[in-house]
């Protein structure tokens, strides 16, 4: 029996459909009419014999077959686009939308800062910054890549390393003069904790020492925060003490107007990672993004070294 090509089009057409939400909005990126893209799905269901997506008059949504496919759906278009951007003229202007993910303060701290010179070398691409400390699926959401601060477990995504940053145990000098200077994580239970609850330790401290191990503390809350960056202010009111990432508090470092505490017991550092869904083409505008952020970010201000 001869076997059928794959509809690579349909595909396309409907990866773009589950990314943008709607019908019209992906005729509308693709420069395709409506009708175009309705017949492209339904050519595609009726030659699989199941519904891809639910419609209903006020939403539209991805049946449990359409989310399985959607991962391999989403690498055609992005390789059918990657293959055209490399076949084009090399002295074409890379043009199009990039939307990539990143962490609320991280991204708010430093992207804004060293987004300028790409944006004035690249002129025809548009950047969608979606900043939000949400793990969001990339795949099925629609971004080109992320900026993740974590560990990062094993999963099928692509990760770059681009520089560490480590955890700090911090207070206002003043709170350490008044509370006392703990020397081992357990003389924590007599501190204020402010937490930051993205985080995976939330209440649950986790230090190690080079000589003695790891040891777990679980200090008093006095106040929790879905926002790091509300936790500055806190601190440096003396407020108590928290678990910060080192690029949201090494200028207070710098100035003194805040300390490590317990310098020789240190939770296990984090890594700043450029996190890509796993298919190894991207568009062009993806492509030089992902190099120039790997670049600008990996020597950052707070680590020079």
């Amino acid at each position: 029996m001869t076997r059928r090509l794959p509809d690579l089009e349909a595909w396309a057409i409907f990866a773009k459909v589950a990314e943008i939400g709607s019908f019209s909005g992906a005729a509308n990126e693709l420069g395709l009419s409506n009708p175009t893209v309705s017949k492209a799905i339904g050519r595609l269901e009726k030659r699989l014999g199941f519904a891809l997506l639910a419609r209903t008059s006020r939403r539209l949504s991805l049946t449990e077959a359409g989310r399985a496919s959607l991962d391999r759906a989403s690498r055609i278009l992005a390789e059918g686009e990657a293959v055209e951007d490399e076949a084009a003229d090399q002295s074409k202007v890379p043009r199009g939308l990039v939307r990539v993910s990143a962490p609320l303060s991280f991204g708010t701290a430093y992207l804004g800062a060293v987004l300028p010179e790409f944006l004035d070398a690249y002129p025809d691409i548009t950047l969608d910054l979606a900043l939000s400390d949400r793990r969001v699926d990339l795949v099925a959401e629609g971004f080109d890549f992320a900026l993740r601060i974590a560990s990062l477990e094993d999963s099928s995504l692509l990760a770059r390393r681009l520089c560490t940053v480590r955890i700090l145990l911090v207070g206002a000098p003043g709170y350490f003069d008044a509370r006392g200077r703990p020397t081992h994580p357990a003389e924590l239970l007599r501190h204020d904790a402010l937490v930051y609850t993205g985080s995976t330790q939330r209440g649950t401290w986790r230090f190690t020492h080079s000589l003695f191990g790891e040891e777990v503390v679980e200090p008093p809350v006095r106040l929790w925060s879905d926002n790091a960056d509300m936790l500055n202010p806190l601190l440096l009111a003396r407020q108590g003490v928290a678990l910060q990432p080192e690029f949201l508090v090494w200028r207070e470092l710098d100035r003194g107007a805040l300390e490590i505490g317990m310098p020789e017991w240190m939770p296990k550092p984090l890594g700043l990672h450029l996190v890509m869904p796993p298919n190894p083409l991207r568009p062009q505008r993806v492509q030089l993004l992902i190099d120039y952020l790997s670049n600008a970010l990996a020597h950052p201000p707070w680590s020079p070294a």
